[in-house]
């Protein structure tokens, strides 16, 4: 027995020092509590592939009604406001989510493929010209964003501050165990900014999602503002934060395995393996809260009704129960096993397709233009977050083919 594994078992989703490294906490979290409670923030988290996923599609005695944050600020009946059907149970959920499918189709997805990819490449190329740049500065964090931005019709001019307060919401400072004031007015101007655009499209519609949402209709039922205002802010939220820290963790992760990046090099077609190597190892979205609508036993143990429960969706895609070597990073991987990277269930992540098609087609515009790179470390700035896992500066060096 190592010395470290004598230490007292301790989760905090808010503390620095797990933010850089949460897997060996997820370990032990799965060997030694795989029901784990923390008394001092009071929640509960269930951190095994089948627990997770029996989680996700639990979605009777685990509510989303009062989000998907462990957050104080965040947690309650108003959270719908702007996690949208996120923070919904069936049947609200369900009328939510098939309006906003009304707009927001595979289609529409699909037809952005080209424009994603001009816009990759307007971002990429005169990056590479330079031979050094910050990835996450000059395209990851460009790219979804701007994506999200056209498909919705913000304006060019507007989306760099868009960007910005975006990174702002996400934002956790150390030591704080809340939504940051910083956070907060990003989050109201956001909202705010939002509710301008939805108004103005309902003085004239345009070819944009915003309008296709305010024209969305089944049997008479439409959405109101407040419903698209907040399915707005919850894609900036999670389609556009979680898209950038899955193109910075891909680089990352294939510069410290160059031998997997090699095997990209000279297969591209591996590029979707590699989009979905980095789903699992390393996810984006790596905690989603609940809150249990009925007292659940498990692991002689009881969650009582109210309380909140973490579903460790980092944890679950390195279980060995279901990933064979599941700490190795490999593209190609024989056992895809099912990572919970977007969730199961009723909730499954409706912008899946998008992010995936917008990560594929961004890596593989740039691993047919670099031979080779390399992450410069000492300039790395990671995001400390509760959910959300990635980087906020990556500088690369690359050498072009």
């Amino acid at each position: 027995m190592t010395a470290a594994s004598l230490e007292p078992l301790t989760f905090d989703p808010y503390d620095y020092a797990f933010h850089e490294d949460p897997y060996p906490t997820y370990a032990r979290l799965r060997t030694e509590a795989p029901l784990y409670y923390n008394a001092d923030l009071d929640f509960w988290a269930l951190s095994r592939h089948a627990d997770v996923t029996a989680g996700f599609r639990d979605n009777l005695r685990l509510s989303s009604a009062n989000g998907v944050s462990l957050d104080p600020a965040a947690w309650g009946p108003h959270a719908h406001r702007v996690m949208s059907f996120l923070a919904m149970d069936d049947p609200r959920h369900l009328r939510m989510r098939r309006l906003v499918y009304k707009g927001f189709t595979p289609k529409r997805v699909a037809e952005m493929e080209d424009r994603i990819r001009e816009l990759t490449r307007s971002y990429l190329e005169p990056a590479l010209a330079t031979g050094s740049f910050d990835w996450i500065d000059e395209v990851a964090g460009k790219l979804p964003m701007d994506v999200i931005s056209e498909l919705m019709g913000v304006p060019e001019a507007d989306r760099a501050e868009i960007r910005r307060l975006a990174d702002l919401v996400v934002h956790r400072e150390d030591g704080v165990l809340d939504v940051p004031m910083a956070a907060a007015r990003a989050s109201i101007t956001l909202i705010t900014y939002y509710a301008e655009m939805v108004a103005e499209r309902r003085r004239s519609r345009t070819a944009d999602l915003t309008s296709a949402l305010l024209d969305a209709e089944i049997d008479g039922d439409t959405l109101t503002d407040e419903e698209i205002i907040g399915f707005m802010f919850l894609m900036v939220v999670a389609g556009n934060e979680t898209t950038t820290k899955l193109l910075g963790n891909a680089l990352y992760w294939s510069a410290r395995h160059p031998s997997e990046y090699a095997k990209v090099v000279a297969e591209p077609e591996l590029v979707t393996e590699w989009v979905e190597e980095t789903l699992r190892y390393d996810t984006s979205s790596q905690i989603v809260a609940r809150c249990a609508a009925v007292d659940i036993d498990q692991y002689g143990q009881t969650i009582p009704t109210g309380a909140k429960v973490l579903l460790l969706i980092g944890s679950a895609n390195r279980d060995p129960e279901v990933f064979v070597d599941g700490d190795s990073y490999r593209i190609g991987r024989a056992d895809k096993g099912g990572p919970a990277s977007f969730g199961a269930g009723v909730h499954f992540c409706l912008g899946a397709h998008l992010a995936r098609l917008e990560a594929g087609v961004a890596l593989h515009e740039f691993v047919s233009r670099v031979r080779s790179y390399e992450v410069e470390h000492s300039g790395i700035v990671r995001v400390h977050s509760t959910n959300v896992r990635g980087f906020a500066k990556l500088p690369i060096v690359v050498e072009a083919s």
